[in-house]
């Protein structure tokens, strides 16, 4: 009985561990105490049946993987899946750098050639201006697509201010003074803000099914 313990101990602690569960959150999902699960993992008790399968239906394996005293070769799997979704992630980072460094590289290009056949025009700046809202725009698109969608809410907002900012330069260059433009951002932003909400509202909700 004492080696089952062991066994059970060490397995619900792997699983924990390689999912980046706490003992606490373990235990709000068993609705039980910390403390309970932290004699589990010592060895100093053992989860009954129905406890037992609710840890392995969190965790997304049987109740017979969790009597069993070996585990390697699920064990190397997964470090290599966790190894290779690591490079994975690293070089989606690179390629969506690569893709917003692009873009300043031919903005630069570009305000090296307006500054060479008119040099005190005042739109030598202007590519700079809009690299940065086509930067928020590729973060969007990268991060939809590789990363974590939450992460939007930012970046969308970032987007519409520079967008604001970038109008109200063109104009003010114009000598179209237009400070209210700003005050577009606050509906926009209120906007950008219940968008968010009903779309974490939403993936939650799925989740849970």
């Amino acid at each position: 009985m004492d080696e089952l313990k062991l066994i059970i101990a060490r397995n619900i602690t792997a699983l924990r561990r390689r999912n980046n569960i706490t003992q606490l959150e373990l235990a709000e999902k068993l609705n039980y105490s910390d403390k309970a699960v932290s004699k589990w993992e010592r060895g100093e008790s053992l989860p009954d049946i129905t406890v037992l399968k609710s840890i392995a239906d969190i965790f997304d394996v049987t109740v017979d993987y969790l009597l069993k005293p070996e585990h390697r070769e699920e064990e190397e799997k997964l470090r290599k899946a966790q190894f290779l979704d690591k490079v994975k992630r690293r070089n989606c980072k690179i390629i969506m750098w690569m893709s917003i460094l692009l873009v300043w590289l031919l903005s630069t290009v570009a305000f090296v050639i307006v500054k060479t056949v008119s040099p005190k025009t005042i739109w030598s700046i202007s590519p700079f201006l809009f690299a940065v809202p086509i930067s928020f725009i590729l973060g969007i698109i990268f991060n939809s697509v590789w990363f974590n969608r939450r992460h939007n809410f930012f970046i969308v907002s970032l987007l519409m201010w520079s967008f604001i900012a970038v109008l109200f330069f063109v104009l003010y260059w114009c000598n179209i003074k237009v400070f209210l433009l700003f005050a577009l951002g606050i509906p926009g932003q209120a906007i950008i803000f219940l968008w968010s909400g009903m779309r974490f509202a939403g993936s939650k909700k799925q989740k849970h099914k």
